[in-house]
């Protein structure tokens, strides 16, 4: 994702109202998010569908890191010599 210009990311609710349409063309064109105010506080942030889709990718992908650290702490995880052995049997079957 792009990082924010705060100069033209940042828009209080009543001016995103007035120009949903130009805002949203915005977001499209520069993969910024925009995040709209609302009596000078963060209330939303609009994103592009697609920066919206690889952020839950990145998400899922430390999720599973996370979780395959826990096991190995927890003594659940392999060896990368029994891993391979593991692997390249199954692929002789």
């Amino acid at each position: 994702m792009t990082r924010l210009r705060l100069d033209q990311d940042i828009q209080p609710l009543s001016e995103f109202r007035a120009g949903v349409a130009s805002f949203i063309r915005q977001i499209n064109e520069t993969r910024r998010p925009l995040v709209i105010t609302q009596r000078g506080k963060g209330v939303a942030v609009v994103l592009d569908v697609a920066e919206y889709e690889a952020m839950q990718e990145k998400i899922e992908l430390l999720e599973e890191v996370q979780q395959a650290e826990a096991q190995i702490a927890s003594g659940l995880g392999l060896s990368n010599d029994d891993a391979r052995s593991k692997i390249l049997g199954r692929l002789r079957s």
